[in-house]
C-alpha cells in the first residue's frame, strides 16, 4: 500500500467518524480544501514531511472512540493531546 493511499484511507474514515466532507477535512489539515481531492485524483504529490505531518495531525485529533484503520501505522499519540481538537495546519510544511 502506499502512502498516498493510506493517508486517503485515514482521511475518509475521519470525514466519516466526524461526518465531515472530504474538502472540509483537507481545508482542516492543509490550509487548502482540494489538497485531499486532488491527491486522490493523481493530480497532487506531497512531500514526505507534509505526509508525515498530515498523519501526525490526524492521530493527534482522531475521534475518541473510532478505531484507527487497520494495517496503517499510527503515528503516537502524547497521552495529554488524545483527542483534543488542533486548529494547526500544515502549509508551513
Amino acid at each position: 500500500m502506499t502512502l498516498t493511499e493510506q493517508l486517503l484511507i485515514v482521511a475518509r474514515a475521519y470525514c466519516t467518524a466526524r461526518e465531515l466532507s472530504l474538502a472540509r477535512v483537507s481545508t482542516l489539515v492543509f490550509n487548502d480544501g482540494k489538497k485531499l481531492d486532488g491527491i486522490a485524483n493523481k493530480g497532487v504529490d506531497l512531500a514526505t514531511g507534509r505526509f508525515e505531518a498530515a498523519m501526525r495531525w490526524f492521530s493527534d485529533n482522531w475521534p475518541a472512540g473510532t478505531c484507527w484503520p487497520d494495517h496503517i501505522v499510527r503515528p503516537p499519540v502524547p497521552a495529554d493531546t488524545e483527542g483534543q481538537a488542533t486548529t494547526a495546519n500544515l502549509e508551513s510544511y
